[in-house]
């Protein structure tokens, strides 16, 4: 079916042809005409199904470029969302001289306000600077008759609950309300009931799960201690060799940590913070799309939203939160039908929340575990080491002449040692034992004795200390030599006994400080208080 078919004029319809878009998604199949219609509208379908252009070409439609005042407004929870929102607004919003402003947290207040004086008909922003703005009265939302609220799940769970309010509150009553998030949490069906009328809800089931997920997407986990965590990604970024690669963690305070570790590791890894300014990200998303980055580590915050057509991986570095969290998370990769891949890394202790998650979501999340440079099944695992255990060869001949082929190869290989130097490895086990090292070139024997019968005994050379000699070993042997024997040590003469006093002292003294002895020798019965 063509989109001209769903009710999109000839101008979208050929600039969907000239960006190579030419059939509908699912989600934009059934989206398209309820929403050209001015319906309330609900869509709720996988990360990468074309949600963006679902929403974003009937408002374009519905808008008159002609008229200077703002008629759409988008809101979306990041920045990096927002901005690929923006870019499609610019896209298809030019054939039909719809002019766009992004109003974006942590890029300059000053040159947005600047670009809202042209006043443009749709504008794209970030829940807190769309407020800010408001006050400042540079932008009018009394005109604004569509709104689309872009994951919004996310939006009114989390902060940013009250500007959205506080923003379609000053927004037209007759306004047609758009809800899109990958996953209907309760916190969005109660913003449904409280600022929807009657919404047409939609029914994406083409190359996803009930639960939201991409059939192309494959489940694994791996099992590690927390501080064997780093090497293990290092092994599966070399192993698995991914083009890029999304990491994910829970806490934010973690990053810096990971970033340093994971350099020094030699990964290039660039982080994206959900605070982190504008511009920055902008030139961190370019070097990780651009391929400069093998590795991008990410809050669940910073990454909502991100569309990365290319990434086949996805790493939680720790288990996702909840059930959303994951599909949000592994919604990042398998988009639009292509293959991928999402890995948790878990503890021993954490096993249970894969448990969990698998009966949450309807899904088997497989182990997975790294041997000799691959991935493999526990299964392969244990079967390979049982065989390496075994104590065959990796790799056997078939016959001895090809062994002895190939052992002559090898000598022929062998650096040649130059003519003259002696042979210190032998050609062959036998020629090894046979062989006898050869005398090393000197002066003769008997010269030798004779130096050594001339040179002076000595005992003739004085300051010199006596040294054994054969003859002197031999006089060690007579009785005569030996040293003589000391005298018994007398025993000591048997001292007089004590008196039952004296005893009495000795043992009051015992363990008793020195002041204290001497103190109580001085005071002893019949010394008369003399020393």
């Amino acid at each position: 079916m063509a989109f001209q078919e769903l009710g999109l004029n000839e101008i979208l319809a050929a600039k969907l042809a000239a960006s190579g878009i030419n059939e509908p998604s699912e989600v934009q199949r059934q989206a398209l005409p309820e929403l050209l219609s001015g319906k309330d509208g609900v869509i709720v379908s996988p990360t990468g199904t074309g949600k963006t252009l679902a929403y974003l070409l009937p408002a374009l439609q519905r808008i008159d470029g002609a008229r200077k005042e703002t008629q759409a407004l988008i809101l979306a929870p990041t920045q990096e969302l927002a901005m690929q929102i923006m870019r499609e607004a610019e896209t298809y919003g030019q054939p039909l001289g719809v002019k766009a402003v992004a109003l974006i947290g942590g890029a300059s207040i000053a040159r947005q306000l600047e670009r809202m004086k042209s006043k443009p008909a749709l504008v794209v922003g970030t829940p807190g600077r769309v407020r800010e703005v408001a006050n400042t009265r540079k932008l009018s939302l009394h005109a604004v008759t569509y709104v689309v609220i872009d994951e919004t799940d996310r939006v009114f769970s989390l902060g940013g609950k009250s500007d959205v309010e506080h923003l379609m509150k000053k927004t037209s009553r007759d306004r047609q309300t758009v809800f899109v998030s990958a996953t209907r949490s309760q916190a969005m069906r109660e913003a449904e009931s409280k600022w929807q009328k009657d919404p047409w809800v939609s029914d994406v089931t083409e190359a996803e799960n009930d639960n939201g997920l991409s059939k192309t997407l494959k489940h694994w986990y791996f099992l590690s201690d927390r501080r064997e965590k780093i090497d293990l990604i290092r092994r599966l970024v070399l192993h698995m060799k991914p083009s890029s690669a999304l990491l994910f963690v829970n806490d934010t305070e973690k990053i810096g940590e990971l970033l340093a570790k994971l350099r020094y590791e030699g990964l290039s890894v660039d982080a994206l913070y959900g605070d982190t300014r504008g511009q920055e990200r902008g030139e961190t998303m370019q070097r990780f799309r651009g391929g400069k980055t093998k590795l991008l580590i990410a809050t669940d915050v910073a990454a909502r939203g991100l569309d990365l057509p290319g990434l086949t991986l996805v790493i939680q570095y720790e288990p996702a939160l909840d059930a959303d969290h994951y599909v949000h998370r592994s919604g990042r990769t398998a988009r639009m039908g292509r293959e991928g891949t999402s890995i948790t890394l878990i503890s021993p202790e954490e096993r249970f929340i894969v448990d969990k998650l698998e009966k949450q979501l309807g899904i088997t999340i497989e182990p997975r575990t790294t041997y000799e440079g691959k991935v493999v099944t526990l299964e392969e695992s244990d079967a390979r080491r049982s065989q390496s255990a075994s104590g065959k060869p990796k790799f056997e001949w078939k016959s001895k002449a090809e062994y002895l082929k190939s052992q002559e190869r090898k000598e022929a290989q062998a650096p040649r040692k130059p003519e003259g130097q002696a042979e210190t490895r032998p050609s062959s086990p036998a020629a090894g034992r046979q062989a006898k090292p050869e005398a090393k070139p000197g002066k003769p024997a008997a010269e030798l004795r004779g130096r050594l019968a001339a040179k002076p005994s000595d005992e003739a050379r004085p300051g010199k200390p006596e040294r054994r000699t054969p003859d002197k070993a031999d006089k060690r042997d007579d009785v005569s030599q030996k040293p003589p024997v000391k005298a018994a040590v007398k025993a000591p003469a048997a001292k007089p006994g004590k008196s039952k006093s004296e005893r009495e002292r000795e043992r009051k003294n015992k363990g008793a400080p020195k002041w204290l002895k001497e103190k109580r020798e001085t005071n002893a019965p019949g010394d008369n208080g003399k020393p």
